[in-house]
């Protein structure tokens, strides 16, 4: 199963194109791309302490891309060595009536936003610098408003297992973000 590593921060709006700047130039010489997509996360509770959660994602902006689900596994935090968190990751498109399909599953929606952004590229590295909207009503995703005054800014690698020193190129890319960004390694469960 392939795993993603990951390192994340945030940057101030008014920051925001400064870091694009940067990244235009530390990354592979192609436009990145924009995106806008609308996710929701969906749980299953079951006897185990915490839910199973699903992910559910579609793009907005461009009519005909399928459905995403994506799991992510428990981040692998045993390393202290290790430069990113380490999750096993599951990625999959679908046809359109996947929400439908959770739900006769046992799934319940737990919350949805959009997210609206850029995607850089260096190597098999992904760089994705977006802005979270919450949705005023359920479901409508015309009615949103920016869940903050900040981007987040998220360092990600999908590699086979074992993979180790992608953690390393990981950081030395981070260390050229500085100071704009920190990106970092944050143990989810420090959050809770």
């Amino acid at each position: 199963m392939p795993f993603v590593g990951y390192l994340l921060s945030s940057v101030l709006d008014q920051s925001l194109e400064s870091l694009l700047h940067r990244l235009r130039g530390l990354c592979d010489n192609m436009e990145p791309e924009t995106f806008l997509d609308h996710e929701m996360v969906f749980l299953l509770k079951g006897q185990q302490a915490s839910p199973f959660v699903l992910r559910a994602r579609r793009s907005m902006d461009k009519s005909g891309m399928p459905w995403h689900l994506r799991y992510l596994g428990q981040p692998e935090i045993g390393d202290k060595n290790r430069h990113a968190l380490v999750r096993n990751c599951v990625d999959i498109a679908t046809s359109d009536n996947l929400t439908d399909f959770l739900v006769e599953m046992g799934f319940r929606m737990d919350h949805e936003f959009v997210a609206k952004g850029h995607v850089f590229r260096k190597g098999i590295m992904k760089i994705v610098v977006y802005k979270i909207f919450r949705i005023l009503m359920p479901g409508n995703t015309e009615s949103i408003e920016p869940l903050s005054l900040s981007y987040l800014v998220e360092l990600n690698v999908v590699a086979p297992a074992g993979q180790d020193i992608v953690s390393d190129d990981m950081r030395n890319f981070a260390e050229q973000l500085k100071p704009l960004v920190h990106l970092e390694k944050i143990d989810p469960k420090r959050l809770m």
